[in-house]
């Protein structure tokens, strides 16, 4: 059984730095091999709103690889649909650490791809991941609007051109998910679990969590890490779909863990508060992307004028009347529409106003 290390405290930097060292990383790159590092940086936000990989994680790895003599090292992203990826690393200070030590940031929406072979079908995924001799997932250990939680396995999503993200929407997100995971399967994860928003993958409302952990296997963090949520397997299915597609082990217990320090408190681990799912009990979701579902999700957040509205969001919607409140041009066929791909959280709080305000 895999081990998993974990550490607790601020300094992500330093916390990065003991894990790859109490792990012996440098054992998993290839001789001559070349480090990709995959951060999340699903969105233009500060790691501090509990939506994105803190820069010290990127410093600590790069610090630790190049001083164990790996000289190719790069960072690879690509934000979700309607965000710029360079916009989003300079929000949350990759461009500093990357002009720092002098390594390369590639934006994957600009990579070239090819087709995985998966467990449901062909994948197109960008060839700076696949080609990486060894590809390190830096994910952030929080919430999600349709997934409930994402981690390790759903960071990989990020390794994908739009076109593809836009597909696994279509597909219903948990088949793809696994499958991504158990075809591409990182051979080192490194997660964030420091200030991780538990409701909003975009951040806004992240819980000190103070903690962050390593491990080889992406499908035990994963259910590790839905543990810590006080989640129920049920609520995050694609983890054992992952296993029974060949990605991992989700079985995991207190002894597979290895504790480099102590926590300054023993407060339990936070629990998401179920915001999510009380703000969209009247939002009708057919194959939302996850930008889109997220700036529904936030005006409904701000405002909570939605509730009192039928609403309507994903691909599924396209071509079809609606009665009732249309998000996104996939959902133009409904009574009243915002417009968008995806449209703005302000855009759509405010057509929620106007409607009640009539």
């Amino acid at each position: 059984m895999p081990k998993m290390y974990q550490i607790y405290g601020q300094d992500a930097h330093d916390m990065t730095m003991k894990l790859l060292e109490a792990a012996n990383a440098i054992a998993l790159v290839p001789a001559g091999g070349s480090v990709a590092l995959k951060p999340n940086l699903v969105v233009a936000a500060t790691p501090e709103s509990g939506a994105t990989t803190h820069p010290g994680v990127l410093s600590g790895c790069i610090e630790y690889f190049r001083g164990h003599g790996v000289k190719d090292i790069s960072v690879i992203e690509g934000s979700w649909v309607g965000d710029q990826t360079m916009r989003a690393m300079r929000r949350a200070g990759y461009d500093q650490v990357c002009e720092r030590y002098g390594v390369p940031f590639y934006d994957l929406k600009k990579d070239a791809t090819r087709p995985v072979k998966t467990a449901i079908g062909m994948i197109d995924v960008c060839e700076r991941a696949l080609n990486a001799g060894l590809l390190v997932n830096l994910p952030v250990l929080k919430g999600h609007c349709q997934t409930v939680m994402t981690c390790a396995l759903k960071n990989l999503k990020g390794c994908l051109p739009d076109k593809e993200k836009r597909h696994f929407h279509a597909l219903g997100l948990q088949k793809p998910i696994a499958a991504l995971g158990a075809a591409l399967k990182p051979r080192l994860t490194v997660v964030d679990s420091i200030c991780g928003d538990l409701n909003f993958e975009e951040g806004g409302t992240p819980i000190q969590t103070n903690r962050m952990y390593l491990g080889t296997d992406a499908v035990q963090l994963d259910a590790y890490g839905r543990a810590l949520m006080g989640l129920a397997p049920s609520e995050v299915p694609y983890i054992e779909l992952c296993e029974q597609y060949g990605g991992g082990r989700a079985a995991w217990s207190e002894d597979d863990i290895v504790e480099l320090n102590s926590p300054s408190d023993a407060a339990a681990y936070p629990r998401p508060s179920g915001t999510v799912a009380s703000l969209t009990k009247n939002v009708h979701e057919n194959q939302a992307c996850s930008a889109c579902f997220a700036a529904l999700v936030r005006a409904l957040h701000a405002s909570g004028y939605g509730q009192r509205e039928q609403i309507y969001i994903g691909q599924g919607w396209q071509g079809q009347k609606l009665d009732g409140v249309g998000i996104g041009k996939c959902c133009r066929g409904a009574e009243t529409c915002v417009m968008g791909c995806p449209p703005t959280a302000e855009a759509i709080g405010q057509t929620l106003e106007d409607l009640v305000w009539r």
